[in-house]
């Protein structure tokens, strides 16, 4: 018989009055408990802890003239105190700390193997300013080729017209635009290539 409130631990007084109270007579007299309270007095005094609000209730039914001061009902009895059920975790926070704990080996493994596997080359494209340079005076060398090639053959083409001339300057700087796009999409995916077969190979060996 589960109840909320106040718990009190069974003792030697709390179950020699629960006894008593089990055993008095119905019929309706002064002194007699109804069956319920009569039943629920003997089913206490087996267990080992009392709800109060049933003790309580026990002890008012019974005439003041008879029962025993509260006072030396409770001397000596102990409180029964239960712990809060834990909280259950959502899934949300479950799934996070599940992925916590991965990162965690991971970063684990990665400083203990860091003495045995081989770093790892990282080379990005433009990650220094001689690269960076080097690529700007790339480009604007390909622009001006291309220029002068455009400029040369609309030349050739259409009779030293100004405005054609122009047009086929144009026309080459942006060919050699492309072209140089074209180069640099090459160059990178060859290093990406290049960095993922290097990567294959060390898990292989390890």
């Amino acid at each position: 018989m589960a109840e909320g409130g106040l718990v009190v631990a069974n003792n030697e007084t709390i179950r020699s009055f629960l006894l008593s109270a089990a055993t008095r007579c119905g019929g309706g007299g002064g002194g007699s408990l109804g069956a319920e309270l009569r039943d629920l007095a003997s089913y206490l005094s087996s267990q080992s802890s009392v709800p109060y609000r049933s003790l309580r209730a026990i002890w008012f039914a019974i005439p003041a003239a008879e029962r025993p001061p509260l006072r030396r009902l409770f001397n000596g009895a102990d409180f029964v105190f239960s712990s809060p059920k834990p909280r259950e975790k959502s899934e949300e926070l479950k799934e996070r700390l599940k992925k916590l704990a991965e990162m965690a080996e991971r970063r684990e493994y990665a400083e203990l193997v860091k003495d045995v596997a081989p770093k790892k080359e990282i080379s990005e494209p433009f990650s220094s300013y001689k690269d960076q340079i080097g690529f700007g005076l790339h480009v604007v060398l390909m622009m001006f080729t291309g220029y002068l090639v455009g400029y040369a053959a609309f030349r050739a083409l259409f009779n030293h017209s100004a405005v054609m001339n122009a047009a086929g300057g144009i026309l080459g700087l942006v060919c050699g635009m492309l072209l140089e796009t074209v180069l640099f999409i090459i160059r990178t995916s060859n290093r990406d290539l290049d960095s993922s077969n290097s990567n294959s190979r060390l898990k292989k060996h390890q």
